[in-house]
C-alpha cells in the first residue's frame, strides 16, 4: 500500500469516529421525518454536510420544492467552495482534473482542517486515504442510527432525533459566549424565523424558503457590522 495513503488513512480515524457517533442522530432524524433507513445512507453518501442534510430532511419533511432545496444547499455549502479554493494551493501540481473533482467532493470542515495542517504537498493518495475512513463512517453511522430507529417504539425514535438539535446547540452557544458578533448573528436568525413563522400574513412562506431568508439575513448583518480584517 502506498505510504502517502497510509498516513491519509491514519489521519482520517479520529474524523471517522467522530463522523460516526454524529452522523448516528442524523440516521434517527431521517426515520423519524418519514425517510427509509436506504433513503438516509444515500444521502449521506452523496451529500456530506451536516448542516445541509439537516436542512434538507427538514424541506423533505415539510413538501418543500426542488428550488428551495437547491438554494438552500448553495446557502449552507457555500463555505466549502471558499476552503476548496484554499485547498487547491497545497494540491500537488501532479494531480489530475478527474483526481481534484473526487477531492472536492469529501472535502469536509474536518478534512478540510487535517490536510491544510499536513506538512506536506497533498498528493491524490493522501487525500483518498484521509476521505476514505471519514466517508465510511458518515454513511455507517447514518445507517446505524436508521436502523436502530427501526427497532424502537416511535416515540423513542422522535425524542432522540433532537440529538442532532443538540450538536448544533453544543457547536453555536460556545462560541457564541465567547464571541459577540457570534452571537449577534445567532439572535438574528433565531428572530427573523420567528417572525416569518409566527406572523399570520407570512405564513406562505415555506420552511425551505424560511432557513434560506433567515441565513441570508443573519449573515449579510453579520458580514456588514463585524467584518473580518484580513491583517488579523
Amino acid at each position: 500500500m502506498n505510504n502517502e495513503f497510509k498516513v491519509g488513512f491514519k489521519d482520517g480515524i479520529p474524523i471517522a469516529l467522530g463522523y460516526l457517533s454524529v452522523s448516528f442522530s442524523l440516521g434517527i432524524m431521517a426515520l423519524a421525518g418519514g425517510l427509509s433507513v436506504f433513503d438516509g445512507a444515500l444521502m449521506s453518501l452523496t451529500n456530506l454536510t451536516s448542516a445541509g442534510q439537516f436542512a434538507g430532511i427538514q424541506i423533505i419533511v415539510a413538501g418543500g420544492t426542488l428550488i428551495e432545496m437547491i438554494l438552500t444547499q448553495l446557502i449552507i455549502n457555500l463555505r466549502y467552495a471558499l476552503m476548496s479554493l484554499s485547498l487547491s494551493q497545497k494540491l500537488s501540481p501532479d494531480m489530475k482534473l478527474w483526481q481534484r473533482f473526487v477531492v472536492a467532493f469529501a472535502n469536509t470542515d474536518e478534512i478540510f482542517a487535517v490536510a491544510m495542517a499536513h506538512n506536506k504537498s497533498l498528493t491524490f493518495s493522501y487525500m483518498a486515504g484521509l476521505q476514505l475512513l471519514p466517508i465510511v463512517g458518515w454513511v455507517a453511522g447514518t445507517t446505524l442510527g436508521g436502523v436502530a430507529a427501526s427497532l424502537m417504539p416511535k416515540s423513542v425514535s422522535v425524542a432522540m432525533g433532537v440529538a442532532l438539535y443538540g450538536m448544533f446547540i453544543a457547536i453555536v452557544v460556545p462560541v457564541a459566549k465567547r464571541t459577540r458578533s457570534v452571537l449577534t448573528v445567532v439572535v438574528i436568525a433565531i428572530a427573523v424565523s420567528c417572525v416569518l413563522y409566527y406572523v399570520p400574513f407570512l405564513s406562505f412562506i415555506s420552511s425551505g424558503i424560511g432557513i434560506i431568508i433567515s441565513t441570508v439575513i443573519a449573515a449579510g448583518v453579520g458580514a456588514y457590522f463585524f467584518p473580518v480584517n484580513p491583517t488579523e
